[in-house]
């Protein structure tokens, strides 16, 4: 098996304090080990990266890669694949796309910018197979997917009941039949209620049938992913999600789990692997694209940035972590499982539109944007994107712009550049409208990400946030030889950005499970990544009870019949369940 020491790089390893030093990292059989006995360097591969930036391969909490309205992006936007043809080699597939790129051209592209590990954000439970089809050809990354489950008709009633064995016991079920690793939440309680045309607004309001509201669903589904120890929190998409003045419910939404204490169940998969600071998650709620949920004024007249409210709450609070979802200007497409969102963004900016609504358990919409620096609401939530991730605490946000949303993967070069260089930041303001500077706090902050905040925000606490921390977001021995080295010296030029953003787009080298996998952007090895999910067992009784309830709905409701619905780990490549036993 494969031997390799990655000799003389920088190292940035925040879980373990490793700020900047000088070091040997030793791999065995793709896993990082503490040395190499003098037989097995004989043998080993050298990788000679003196003066280079060296960070464990970067972990993406929060993107949308795989499943039905990522292929309803691309359908809606043909003129984004005919325009970036990616042609085949002898060890690759052609692609094409540069807002949502082709499935393979996906794992490349986040392989060649150093990235190994990705989780998509939103599964619709009936369409989870259309989603492992789509993990099936993505080449190289570990991946895994949420499961929308905050307007699921089992999830509310069974809450409206009270019952949250039952409801326990249904998420069980759901994530193992789906091979999916969590809870993910999306307009709680809302998208019920836009399959009439309606939506809630504040977290009290009840919605059409199940009269349960979206501060009952959250909290909940919090209980739940406790009560069955789950590896990640529940992933929350607030409601209200890009209205102006909607910062303070934001801020309401998480109080509703500070009393909520994790409870992670991690007994059959724990490694055993050891790091400096703690890499088991500490937070009871994940917010999401927090970008779009900061706004403050009453109206696009007065819209303003409310990063440094939100910042604060998160930084004085142990029970939430958040992502960014930061704006890089450009084409975008949104897309979301908030069908009633995109509903509005579409009416308000004429655009088009597609929704849909998943039978008994979800909805989505999508809709092509484009985020001009001439826009003044626009040129604000750029600033907002860089505020949340520039006055909170490293530990608690991790740096996404909501692929692709708010802008795709391949312009996170491009937010680094903002994050660790005030001078690209003036120099954008100066091109952006004058909002920017007026409406936020982003002009007068001087702060400049250092190589340990990035590799903090990319890595140490998205993998932790996600339950990965047991061998992903760091370079302990016994975790996953996942790598990336930077050309970029240790001692850059912060007023340097172009050369910032040119070390970033292409890592030198991108080193997966003990293996380089990438050279200066060439994809050298095109190996399947694993995918992770959730095996939960849980009361045996409870759990046929749910059952019989779940095969009832199907034989009235459903288009599909039960047997079909299940996803075998025949559609996953190097399934990699973990196993968590609640009874």
């Amino acid at each position: 098996m494969t031997k390799m020491v990655i000799k003389g790089g920088t190292v940035y390893d925040p879980l373990n304090g490793i700020d900047g030093e000088v070091m040997d990292i030793f791999i065995k059989d793709g896993k990082i080990v503490e040395n190499l006995s003098d037989g097995e360097l004989k043998d080993a591969k050298i990788l000679d990266v003196k003066g280079k930036v060296v960070m464990p391969g970067g972990v993406d909490s929060h993107t949308h890669v795989a499943g039905p309205k990522v292929n309803t992006g691309r359908v809606m936007c043909p003129e984004d694949h005919y325009k970036s043809p990616l042609k085949k080699t002898h060890n690759t597939h052609c692609g094409s796309g540069e807002i949502v790129p082709s499935t393979y051209a996906q794992g490349y592209k986040y392989t060649s910018m150093g990235y190994t590990t990705l989780f998509e954000a939103a599964v619709p439970p009936m369409i989870a197979r259309h989603t492992h089809e789509e993990f099936k050809v993505m080449p190289i990354v570990d991946k895994a997917g949420y499961l929308l489950l905050g307007s699921n008709w089992f999830v509310m009633k069974y809450l409206k009941e009270g019952n949250i064995e039952k409801a326990a016991a249904y998420v069980a079920w759901a994530l193992e039949a789906t091979k999916t690793f969590g809870i993910k939440l999306v307009n709680p309680a809302g998208v019920e209620s836009w399959a009439w045309g309606k939506n809630v607004h504040s977290l009290e309001e009840e919605n059409i049938h199940f009269g349960i509201s979206s501060g009952e669903v959250i909290k909940g589904l919090c209980d739940v992913n406790e009560m069955l120890g789950l590896p990640m929190s529940i992933h929350v998409h607030a409601n209200n999600l890009g209205h102006p003045g909607n910062w303070d419910f934001t801020i309401d939404t998480m109080d509703l789990t500070k009393g909520i204490k994790p409870a992670v169940n991690k007994k059959t998969y724990d490694t055993g692997v050891k790091t400096k600071y703690s890499h088991e998650r500490e937070q009871s709620i994940y917010m999401t694209h927090m970008q779009f949920h900061a706004f403050g004024g009453t109206s696009w007249k007065d819209f303003e940035s409310k990063a440094e409210e939100i910042s604060k709450y998160v930084n004085k609070s142990d029970h939430v972590v958040m992502d960014s979802g930061s704006i890089a200007f450009g084409n975008a497409i949104c897309m979301t499982g908030d069908g009633p969102g995109l509903y509005d963004l579409a009416v308000m900016n004429g655009q088009k539109w597609a929704n849909v609504d998943v039978e008994l358990e979800c909805g989505s919409g999508v809709v092509p944007f484009t985020y001009s620096m001439k826009n003044k609401v626009h040129s604000v939530q750029w600033a907002i994107g860089l505020e949340l991730l520039l006055l909170t605490d490293p530990k608690k946000v991790i740096m996404t712009t909501d692929n692709p949303n708010a802008g795709p993967f391949t312009k996170y070069p491009l937010v680094i550049t903002w994050l660790m260089s005030q001078k690209a930041r003036e120099d954008t303001m100066k091109i952006c409208h004058k909002w920017a500077g007026e409406r936020s706090g982003l002009a007068g902050n001087d702060k400049e990400y250092s190589l340990y905040d990035l590799a903090t925000v990319t890595r140490a606490t998205s993998a932790k946030a996600i339950g990965m921390g047991h061998r992903k977001g760091h370079l302990s021995p016994g975790a996953d030889a996942d790598i990336t080295v930077y050309d970029i010296s240790p001692d850059y030029n912060p007023n340097d950005y172009k050369a910032i953003e040119k070390a970033f787009t292409t890592a030198l080298y991108t080193i997966k499970d003990g293996e380089v996998i990438t050279k200066d952007g060439r994809i050298i090895e095109t190996p399947k990544g694993r995918t992770y999910y959730i095996d939960a067992r849980f009361n045996d009784e409870i759990q046929k009870e749910i059952v019989a309830d779940v095969q009832d709905w199907f034989r009235r409701y459903y288009t599909v019949n039960f047997s079909n619905y299940p996803v075998s780990e025949l559609y996953l490549t190097r399934p990699t369940p973990l196993n968590i036993n609640v009874r």
